[in-house]
């Protein structure tokens, strides 16, 4: 049996497909879509997709793992760790009805702060996809950026709960800022 090289396609019959990133004397170290990074035996159950022999890599496992990370966080909806302000930690938010019969609603800071963080992030996936359509001509992606600006500038209220201003939403600018 001829090893496989790092960048070998496989498909595991519970882990899926996935590539290898690197190889020791008894396992391969496959980055599989749905699991992330495991290793299987040399002479384990899978299918060879595509076998590359004899490459020389000199990409170390740690730069595999960040290159990973950042494709992950560039293309999927996850939402991104983003602190919030100290001053908010722990506190809550408190919903008060204008009906005096009609009970408050009391949320914690954190999870409020969480879902604002998700739209920020899920607009952002929008953005991308709108500007990488080919569907679209250039004047209807310029039409949607626009409301997409104007719902950043909507969401800027909520500025003041973000520790960092570079994770703050951004409207329009004014000409002369």
């Amino acid at each position: 049996m001829k090893l496989l090289g790092i960048g070998s396609r496989i498909e595991h019959p519970d882990l899926g497909k996935g590539v290898v990133v690197n190889v020791s004397s008894r396992h391969y170290w496959v980055s599989f879509l749905n699991s992330g990074i495991e290793t299987i035996d040399l002479d384990g159950d899978f299918e060879v997709i595509e076998a590359l022999h004899d490459e020389v890599d000199s990409v170390s496992f740690s730069e595999v793992e960040t290159s990973l990370i950042e494709i992950l966080r560039k293309w999927s909806d996850v939402t991104s760790l983003v602190p919030l302000a100290d001053k908010w930690k722990g506190g809550t938010l408190l919903l008060q009805p204008g009906d005096p019969n009609l009970s408050p609603k009391e949320i914690p800071i954190g999870t409020f702060f969480h879902k604002i963080v998700m739209v920020r992030d899920r607009l952002r996936v929008l953005e991308q996809k709108i500007n990488a359509s080919d569907l679209l001509d250039d004047q209807e992606k310029v039409d949607l950026q626009q409301y997409i600006t104007r719902i950043y500038g909507s969401l800027t209220t909520f500025n003041i709960l973000f520790k960092n201003k570079s994770d703050q939403f951004v409207g329009e600018r004014s000409k002369n800022s």
